[in-house]
């Protein structure tokens, strides 16, 4: 793995580790499962596994999070 996309993963792990507290106030959770091609794989968890709203919490909450701080990353999506 490229010193590039380990730079990449950790700004990704330390802008989660901002929105986690979040989650978990609501019982959920979230975890980075990998950077590919600019792409962000999390996992939710908890509560936020399975919740109507998650869809939310993903991409008006951690994608626009991660966007904003990392301009590189195209999406963020639930594996």
């Amino acid at each position: 793995m490229s010193e590039k996309v380990m730079e990449l993963k950790d700004k990704v792990q330390d802008v989660i580790e901002m929105i986690r507290p979040s989650l978990q106030a609501d019982g959920g959770d979230i975890e980075l499962v990998d950077v590919v091609d600019n792409i962000v794989q999390v996992r939710l968890q908890g509560a936020c596994g399975v919740c109507p709203s998650s869809i939310y919490t993903l991409k008006l909450g951690v994608e626009r999070m991660l966007t904003e701080r990392i301009p590189e990353i195209k999406e963020v999506v639930a594996v």
